[in-house]
């Protein structure tokens, strides 16, 4: 009798489970409008002021995967949690009054941050699944419940001489079972039901000192579950390994400064990389690797931060900031810059587009080395300095516009087919 229930229960499942798919896959991110300016909808400024540390600028900022909430980072070793309200509804408001809301959650790391990131799979409505990753100076990393604030887990790496070595990047494998992190000339994966020191460690070097050498900075897998994972390095090279067993692909050189951010293209065909006091993003044709199909600009040639770019979720364009507090907007089919707005009055440090909405986030701040003023703790900064920010976009409507329907329809094809080979 179980066995004929279960039978008949199977059908239902099974027709639940081809619905769901089958909404996933007609829902289409809606076409955004880039000609047009954004709107800055929530602003925070104010609860980033310490007065232990005065210049407490932002480090970076990112949606988590459900788009319920962003994550920021800043200079007192502390990450915060924003919910986003109604759903992105518009907030009118002075940058120099006070914060649209304040951060549902406040975490304290031990020393300076040096990457997190989301569980790839996090949803509000699953409580379980509400953690993010984050890595500190001279700490293990840590895995932090993003409801609470507790501490879910610790993953300790340890040196030669057994004592606690920090990873300097951080990412989860797209299956979420796997935490791979980034140290100097290797990678150490860690399993997330696994917490404590059991990890399996791959050189970048290989045996005849070929490889890829310096700090691995930055770690990016393939969308499109290839098991394909980028590493970028302080040593100026990006390498592109097999996941399953860190099998060396390719390793690419080109940047002028240490890599801080690497990121693949939504169909996996094509890696974007950034780095250290250079002013160019770099995109390599991963099934050639032979040279740059383009480079696309930002105002990055004198700072040593690490400056977040994206890539919508449409996977059409690339967003970037700089230090001239401009967000630059580029076509990936063409790499032509289509538009740019003003997000900040300093270094525009992170950007990151919403995963399901027509909205984006944007932190800014960089390193200042006077001291307040009138000794009171505090620097004078104006509402557009060292603040966090979410932005509305206007996008085309899908019943008027006939002509981005055929575009959204397309959303299959290769985002890079006509690309122009030169850079």
């Amino acid at each position: 009798m179980e066995e004929e229930q279960q039978q008949q229960q199977n059908p239902e499942t099974e027709v639940v489970a081809e619905a769901t798919e089958q909404s996933q896959q007609e829902y289409t991110w809606p076409p955004i409008r880039f000609d047009v300016p954004p709107h800055r909808t929530y602003h925070f400024l104010n609860q980033f002021k310490t007065t232990s540390v005065p210049n407490n600028f932002l480090k970076g900022i990112k949606w988590s995967p459900d788009g319920s909430c962003f994550l920021t980072s800043s200079d007192d070793n502390t990450l915060r949690v924003f919910t986003l309200p109604e759903n992105g509804s518009s907030h009118d408001f002075n940058a120099n009054e006070q914060d649209s809301y304040a951060a549902d959650l406040v975490v304290s790391e031990g020393e300076s941050v040096h990457d997190f990131c989301w569980y790839p799979y996090m949803s509000a409505s699953d409580p379980v699944s509400c953690v993010f990753a984050t890595t500190a100076r001279d700490h293990p990393i840590h895995l932090w419940d993003a409801t609470t604030g507790l501490l879910r887990c610790t993953y300790r790496a340890y040196d030669a001489v057994d004592e606690i070595t920090a990873a300097i990047s951080v990412a989860f494998n797209p299956a979420g079972t796997k935490i791979f992190a980034g140290y100097n000339k290797s990678v150490r994966i860690f399993d997330i039901h696994r917490p404590g020191r059991d990890f399996k460690q791959y050189s970048t070097l290989q045996g005849n000192k070929e490889g890829q050498t310096g700090i691995i900075s930055a770690l990016a897998f393939s969308p499109t579950h290839t098991g394909m994972l980028a590493t970028g390095s302080y040593s100026q090279t990006s390498a592109i390994y097999n996941e399953d067993n860190m099998e060396l692909l390719y390793i690419l050189h080109g940047q002028e400064g240490g890599i801080t951010h690497v990121q693949f293209s939504k169909d996996g065909n094509y890696l974007y990389t950034g780095g250290r006091k250079d002013p160019y993003i770099l995109c390599w044709d991963v099934r050639k690797a032979v040279e740059v199909v383009y480079k696309l600009y930002r105002s990055s040639e004198y700072t040593n931060q690490r400056i977040l770019f994206d890539i919508e979720p449409y996977g059409r364009h690339l967003g970037t900031g700089g230090q001239d507090g401009l967000v630059h907007i580029y076509d990936l089919q063409t790499g032509q810059w289509i538009s740019g707005f003003r997000a900040a009055a300093d270094t525009v440090n992170g950007f990151s587009f919403h995963p399901y909405l027509p909205m984006a986030a944007s932190s800014s701040g960089h390193r200042r080395f006077e001291a307040p003023d009138d000794g009171n703790g505090y620097l004078h900064l104006t509402g557009d300095e060292n603040c966090a920010s979410v932005w509305s976009f206007s996008y085309a409507s899908m019943d008027n516009d006939v002509d981005v329907v055929n575009t959204s329809d397309s959303n299959s094809q290769p985002e890079h087919e006509n690309l122009h080979q030169d850079p």
